[in-house]
């Protein structure tokens, strides 16, 4: 590994595991986290998670994986450009999507409704529980027993709890009071990167986004449009819009790297410790480029996120999590054994919850119909 800033964490000063292991001979502490998460199921299963299309939509939208994906390799740059530990963010950024339920962010609405009761649903803290609890890959321990830098990037890299006065119970043991590591805080904006750029690219793809209205609409879009047209005027039209998201992402991963580079040095922080304990959360883009980005996301708002098409299938979802939440519920003997006999212990509602939460869009379909269709077969 290239040397690493003073306010990186270094791969010895982790605090370690729940369960202690001997360390990997060739393997750092986090590139094991990392191909932990990987190998994990629940990493598997964001292949059939919606992002902002349903997989039968078409095989060349971005899955809840592919995504997670593109936010690792948006990190990895950005840790590359600050002298970061790559690893970690790398390990973060892959993980930063496996507690989200089937049908994006229509499924966390609903399971959060479903469970105001029980203690609410939250995908981060879902994350969690998959790793501490919930995957069973391991003979001498439950989960995947990560570090605890990567379990508290887990809890803390879109949430501050600092200052809270009644925290959730499960991340009580996260060191409440300090500001996670920046490869940890880095990851939401390189969260929002990917998915602001890839959502234009399958907006365009599937038509529910028009490029000659971004043009007009969307300054961020259309500066870089016009540059990429002044460089190609007869390139076609479809590379046009390719070079237009690739010169955006390259636009907002330098701005980022650039004003946290300014905000480290107006604040001299130094150290994994000055990081910690600092007034703030250090990324944050230039107020420039911040408006562009509010704009370019009120946009896809508007125009992708609440067209009637997605807005259709919100709808659908929100029926099917629903349906199977109450049924479970009303009748838990529905449930497979195993999950029965956790509910017993833990609680029905939960158990449930985490049941749905791992579905994958087509599984939650097919548990629908089989459920509710009296010709299909169970």
């Amino acid at each position: 590994m290239t040397s690493l800033a003073g306010y990186a964490i270094r791969n010895e000063e982790t605090r370690g595991r729940r369960y202690p292991e001997p360390e990997h001979p060739y393997r750092t502490p986090f590139q094991r986290d990392r191909d932990r998460i990987i190998h994990s199921r629940a990493f598997r299963r964001l292949e059939y998670k919606t992002q902002v299309f349903v997989s039968h939509e078409g095989d060349h939208y971005r899955t809840r994986l592919t995504h997670s994906i593109e936010v690792a390799q948006i990190a990895r740059t950005v840790s590359g450009a600050l002298s970061l530990n790559p690893d970690l963010a790398e390990a973060l950024a892959l993980s930063h999507d496996m507690g989200h339920p089937p049908f994006g962010h229509s499924g966390q609405d609903v399971l959060d409704e479903m469970m105001k009761s029980h203690g609410g649903f939250e995908h981060n803290l879902q994350t969690l529980r998959i790793v501490e609890q919930l995957e069973q890959k391991y003979i001498d321990f439950p989960g995947l027993n990560l570090t605890f830098e990567v379990r508290e990037g887990i809890v803390k890299h879109s949430a501050v709890y600092k200052g809270m006065k009644n925290p959730p119970e499960q991340v009580r043991d996260y060191s409440l009071d300090e500001f996670p590591p920046l490869e940890a805080q880095i990851i939401d904006l390189c969260d929002e990167i990917a998915y602001n750029n890839h959502d234009l690219d399958d907006g365009l793809e599937s038509h529910l986004l028009d490029v000659e209205d971004l043009i007009q609409n969307v300054t961020i879009f259309r500066e870089n449009h016009l540059n990429v047209k002044k460089d190609h005027p007869n390139a076609a039209k479809k590379l046009v819009n390719n070079a237009t998201i690739i010169c955006l992402i390259n636009l907002l991963v330098t701005d980022l790297v650039e004003n946290i580079r300014k905000t480290l040095d107006r604040d001299h922080l130094l150290s994994l410790q000055d990081i910690r304990h600092a007034l703030s959360l250090i990324p944050s883009f230039s107020d420039e480029v911040a408006e562009k980005n509010r704009e370019l996301k009120r946009y896809l708002h508007t125009h992708m996120y609440n067209h009637y098409r997605v807005h259709r299938m919100k709808s659908k979802a929100h029926r099917i999590l629903e349906a199977l939440f109450l049924t479970y519920q009303s009748d838990p003997a529905l449930l497979p054994a195993h999950y029965q006999e956790k509910a017993k212990a833990e609680g029905k509602e939960r158990i449930i919850c985490d049941y749905i939460a791992g579905m994958t869009d087509r599984y939650a379909i097919e548990e629908y119909e089989k459920l509710f269709n009296p010709r299909q077969r169970v």
